[in-house]
């Protein structure tokens, strides 16, 4: 007798075993000569001869299709017991669909420079963005990090960036350290949370398997095996951006987001980001994508705001010379 054993990280058990394991009564009736036991997040299936290799390929196609889709409907697998493959189950054909979040919507690419983004992390290890608020840059950064970690391409998520306040100061904040920086983080847990079910996510963040924390506490690392974003990286000095740079093991992958327009650091300090893209423009494997108010996809006053903002910015440089 041969065993074998599918976990299943990003699926709801509920949703791939059925209510009362229905979903697996169905496959254990097509293959009756085998035993197929669903606990916790593993799927245990024990039998011998072809059946067994049989429905070893049937569940690797089923949990690929359940990891993607979020979801596993009964149709999908009487059409893999009939020896449908992957192809021609997934019927969507929408190439600008990234992952489905965790209501089974399709978050997916909506502006040229957001696509842009998705195929340069596709060819680089190290990509930079830039552009004003609102296009997306975090949002689909995450989810193609999460991606990444659904199809096991990195065992982590690294999410970073740098304790500068707005306005603000983190010691009137209550609380430790993970409390005062949480509210700063707030835009990554919320991309998080349309993408990975709330009980996951508490189990990842829980083992680090995704880690949010502020740049200070990635110096002396080496980030390997992981997916690492860096947001807010027009608050980072010179030799912040150089730190994290150069914490990038092997098999990592590097996004770094920022918005130029947008730079809190006190005024005799320069933002690292524009010196790191100056110095690393043209080097094989760093891409760069920079957003415009074009991209902006809030609600459209967010554009016009934008662009009165820049227009004054221009005006009072020009007034300077």
């Amino acid at each position: 007798m041969k065993e074998y054993i599918f976990t299943i990280d990003f699926i709801d058990p509920v949703e791939f075993f059925g209510v009362n394991n229905n979903k697996i009564r169905i496959l254990q009736q097509a293959f009756p000569d085998t035993r197929i036991l669903g606990r916790g997040e593993e799927i245990k299936i024990i039998g011998e001869g072809e059946d067994i290799l049989k429905l070893q390929k049937l569940l690797q196609t089923l949990v690929t299709y359940a990891e993607k889709y979020d979801k596993l409907p009964e149709e999908v697998i009487q059409q893999a017991i009939k020896g449908k493959s992957p192809a021609e189950i997934e019927t969507n054909g929408d190439h600008d669909v990234i992952l489905f979040g965790t209501e089974g919507q399709p978050i997916k690419t909506r502006t040229p420079n957001q696509k842009k983004l998705v195929e340069l992390t596709n060819e680089n290890d190290i990509v930079f963005t830039t552009g004003p608020a609102g296009t997306g840059k975090t949002y689909v950064s995450v989810a193609i990090a999460v991606k990444a970690l659904k199809h096991k391409q990195v065992k982590r998520i690294i999410l970073t960036r740098p304790a500068v306040e707005a306005g603000e100061n983190l010691g009137f904040l209550p609380g430790d350290m993970k409390e005062k920086i949480d509210p700063y983080l707030r835009p990554l847990y919320d991309a998080l949370n349309e993408m990975i079910p709330v009980e996951k996510l508490a189990k990842f963040l829980e083992n680090n398997t995704i880690e949010i924390a502020p740049l200070a506490f990635m110096r002396g690392r080496t980030l390997d095996n992981a997916f690492v974003i860096l947001d807010e990286a027009q608050n980072c000095t010179r030799l912040q951006i150089k730190m994290f740079l150069t914490r990038m093991g092997p098999m990592a992958k590097f996004i770094i987001n920022g918005d130029l327009t947008q730079i809190d650091l006190p005024s005799f300090q320069s933002s690292g980001l524009y010196n790191a893209i100056d110095i690393l423009a043209g080097i094989d494997g760093i891409g760069l994508v920079e957003f415009s108010v074009e991209d902006v996809i809030r609600h459209k006053l967010v554009k016009k705001i934008v662009t009165a903002y820049s227009n004054e910015s221009k005006e009072k440089q020009l007034s300077k010379e």
